[in-house]
């Protein structure tokens, strides 16, 4: 409770408030990357608190929200196979296929299963060895080095019925990507969980190359509003660069023995992330030394062709360019109980959270 007070003191929050609306330069856009950071943003209602000229832009920071819909038609395909177990993270379960979902496909008597760890996906295989135990490996930086240490174990155990589907992704490319494309960004709030694994160190190429400053946050309103006088401070007085916010967390050069795992587990592949298309060396793929635990190399299935919700602007959602409201789908047909595009199926989808929390 001391602890939900503190960064939540209703004082600091209108001295921060005091000082963000001080600011006198030109309309800037900040946009975040965290589908954590989204959710705290529309639940404690921070954008009316802003000035005018300071808006916040919602990002590609929802995992869920940016996996391909081939990806989840190839899970889907691969829940079909005799014997076959899929490992899942919950949200996962709900996210529309071509013509299916993971959802439908376990009314249709698929074993599919809702896990809180791969170590539980891995645990499943030991105690099922007749039958082959696929987990779909989701996330960015942050849930990918439990991907990983689940296949150093699978390989250090000789569990050999666990394999793993990735499709982890990493940030920094998407980044860049949204800046290539010229969408109207000022500045990041850089991604709190992520960074607690790779660092503050991975965005400084971000910031030098695009002249741009980015503040790692964390999730508290107080978190949020002092990340934003902090990037609005390095625009007032030029000193552009990367800085931690989230300093009771994050570090520069993040959590060592996690990176290792990754490094070991995956390879940096081309990956494919909704709105913008495939982006170079985004993804993470299953290194060579792991093949005999890669689902990929080990399940031929027949994917049925990729079709997208016609109507569905979660893309442009997710890359920036539009908000929640102007998709003809929202709040009408498409809302968290029937979700017609991935924004609107996690938690920290844009289309949840701004549905949630009645902004538009």
């Amino acid at each position: 409770m001391k602890y939900i007070q503190e960064y939540r003191n209703k004082a600091l929050v209108r001295s921060l408030l005091e000082h963000i609306h001080a600011y006198d330069g030109p309309e800037v856009h900040f946009m975040e990357v965290c589908g954590g950071h989204t959710m705290v943003i529309q639940k404690f209602g921070i954008p009316p608190l802003l000035p005018e000229r300071v808006k916040l832009v919602s990002g590609p920071g929802c995992p869920v929200c940016v996996t391909s819909r081939q990806y989840v038609d190839h899970a889907i395909a691969l829940s079909r196979l005799r014997q076959v177990v899929i490992a899942t993270y919950g949200d996962l379960i709900r996210v529309p296929g071509s013509t299916s979902s993971l959802e439908k496909e376990i009314s249709r008597g698929a074993d599919i299963r809702m896990v809180y760890s791969t170590l539980e996906a891995l645990s499943i295989a030991r105690e099922n060895p007749s039958k082959k135990v696929i987990f779909l490996g989701i996330g960015f930086e942050t849930t990918s080095p439990a991907s990983a240490a689940a296949l150093i174990q699978a390989r250090n155990q000789n569990v050999r019925n666990f394999f793993l589907l990735s499709a982890h992704k990493i940030m920094p490319p998407a980044m860049a990507a949204i800046v290539d494309e010229d969408v109207k960004i000022d500045g990041y709030l850089a991604p709190g969980h992520v960074s607690t694994i790779t660092g503050s160190e991975i965005f400084r190429d971000i910031s030098e190359r695009y002249g741009l400053p980015v503040v790692v946050s964390g999730f508290e309103p107080l978190d949020i509003l002092q990340s934003i006088y902090m990037l609005l401070n390095q625009l007032d007085s030029g000193d552009i660069k990367v800085e931690i916010q989230y300093k009771r967390v994050v570090t520069p050069e993040g959590n060592m023995k996690a990176r290792r795992l990754m490094n070991e587990a995956f390879t940096l592949r081309d990956d494919w992330w909704r709105g913008l298309g495939v982006l170079p060396l985004s993804g993470m793929a299953v290194s060579d030394p792991f093949a005999e635990w890669d689902a990929e190399r080990n399940f031929s299935v027949e994917v049925e062709p990729t079709r997208e919700q016609k109507g569905c602007i979660c893309g442009e959602v997710l890359k920036g360019v539009k908000r929640p409201a102007e998709c003809p789908l929202y709040a009408t047909v498409c809302d968290p109980a029937n979700p017609v595009g991935t924004c609107m199926v996690s938690e920290e989808g844009a289309c949840q959270a701004f549905y949630k929390y009645g902004n538009v």
